[in-house]
C-alpha cells in the first residue's frame, strides 16, 4: 500500500508544491516579469481543458450529422404513424359510438314515455 498509493501521492504533491514555490520566487523577486507567468499560468490551466474540449466538439458534430440524416428520414415515417393515430383514433371513436347507441335509444324512449305521460 505504501509503495503503490502513498508514495506517488506524496512525490506528486511534493513537485506540485515545488513548482508553485519556483513560479512564486520567479514571478515575484526584483526582476520578475508577472505578466509572463500570469500567461505561462493561464496556459497550464487551459491544456487539460482541450482535450476535453475537442471530444465535446467531435460528440457534437456527430449529433449535427446524425440529426441532417435523420431529417430526411423522419417524414415518411411520421406520416405513416400520423395515418395509424388517426386509424386508431377512428376505431375507438366508433366503438364509444356503438356503446353509447343503446344509451341514448333508452333515453330517448324514456322522454318519449314522459311526455306521453305528461300529455294524459
Amino acid at each position: 500500500m505504501w509503495t503503490q498509493i502513498l508514495l506517488p501521492l506524496l512525490l506528486g504533491m511534493i513537485l506540485f508544491i515545488a513548482v508553485i514555490v519556483l513560479a512564486s520566487i520567479a514571478a515575484f523577486r526584483e526582476n520578475g516579469d508577472v505578466a509572463r507567468w500570469a500567461a505561462v499560468s493561464t496556459i497550464w490551466l487551459i491544456l487539460p481543458l482541450l482535450p476535453i474540449g475537442l471530444i465535446v466538439l467531435a460528440i457534437l458534430c456527430a449529433l449535427i450529422y446524425l440529426l441532417g440524416q435523420l431529417i430526411g428520414v423522419i417524414p415518411p415515417y411520421s406520416y405513416q404513424a400520423q395515418r395509424f393515430v388517426y386509424r386508431i383514433a377512428g376505431h375507438i371513436r366508433r366503438g364509444t359510438e356503438m356503446i353509447l347507441r343503446p344509451v341514448l335509444f333508452m333515453d330517448a324512449v324514456r322522454s318519449q314515455i314522459q311526455k306521453t305521460l305528461k300529455r294524459q
